[in-house]
């Protein structure tokens, strides 16, 4: 069982969020929006944005909200998490 912070809370409840990453060395504001995904017979839950992030601020974000996060350049899990962690949210 997955626990959950407020972050990922509210995105689960919202479908979005909005992080503060660093993008080309200026922080920014960033509107990740909540995507489900096949795997195998079911699916699974992942933050996603279209623009390209750092993989450092990728972990950082994954980790800090505790779900995956997708970009353009990547995927990310949050530490010894996998996509069946995150089936039937």
């Amino acid at each position: 069982m997955v626990r959950f912070n407020p972050l990922a809370r509210q995105a689960l409840e919202k479908g979005e969020i909005e992080v503060r990453v660093r993008r080309s060395g200026v922080f920014q504001k960033l509107d990740l929006e909540l995507k489900r995904f096949p795997a195998g017979g079911a699916q699974y839950v992942a933050l996603c944005t279209d623009k390209i992030i750092d993989v450092g601020e990728l972990v950082r974000v994954a980790e800090e909200v505790g779900l995956p996060v997708f970009a353009r350049n990547g995927k990310v899990f949050p530490r010894g998490k996998r996509a069946s962690d995150f089936v039937g949210l």
